[in-house]
């Protein structure tokens, strides 16, 4: 019988960490129930990427994720064929950029992302935190050059926690919704991380 991880009530990015920690001891097949839709998808994207499927089922707002190893880890395989790794990631801690005037702040945030889509040199992803959430959430034009980026193959990470925090997660116009977890995992991978 596969084991079975309770992960219902854990605030993210525990679920992950759970189901990343019964990967690391070498189960190949197990379940991992959890009480929210965020945490299915974040658990979803963390199979994926370390070669699992994840079934899911829902019963009385419990979703029950059965977890099956079907290949290499996304990682290693891109290793193995010899792509280059993106080398940089962009955190967004803010909706700002800078300490003075807000509207400038404002202006040079839509600039940055504007001057961002123009690039050939693009990162592997962008994290929003903390204010910057509501980058994604609420500014319409950061969002049309967001929209641009993930067309391009950019991922757009936003955290959960903190639209939640803010009252805005029915806002949110692009991006995933993402947990801790995700976000310093994309921030180790990268050869550096631009912060704004």
């Amino acid at each position: 019988m596969s084991q079975v991880i309770d992960a219902k009530g854990k605030p993210c990015p525990q679920p992950v960490i759970l189901a990343k920690q019964a990967i690391a001891q070498g189960e190949t097949e197990f379940v991992i129930e959890v009480d929210n839709t965020t945490a299915v998808g974040n658990l979803q994207r963390m199979a994926g990427n370390q070669g699992y499927s994840a079934q899911v089922a829902e019963e009385g707002g419990v979703y029950r994720l059965t977890m099956v190893k079907t290949g290499e880890a996304a990682d290693c395989a891109a290793a193995e064929s010899g792509m280059q790794p993106k080398t940089y990631t962009v955190f967004v801690g803010r909706d700002i950029i800078g300490d003075g005037d807000r509207t400038l702040g404002t202006n040079l945030m839509r600039m940055f992302f504007y001057t961002l889509t123009e690039s050939e040199d693009l990162p592997v992803s962008i994290c929003f935190m903390n204010a910057g959430v509501k980058l994604p959430a609420g500014d319409e034009q950061v969002t049309e050059h967001l929209k641009k980026l993930v067309d391009r193959g950019v991922q757009v990470l936003v955290c959960g926690t903190c639209l939640n925090f803010f009252g805005i997660a029915d806002q949110l116009q692009i991006g995933t919704v993402s947990n801790m977890y995700d976000i310093v995992s994309q921030m180790q991978a990268a050869g550096k991380v631009i912060s704004l």
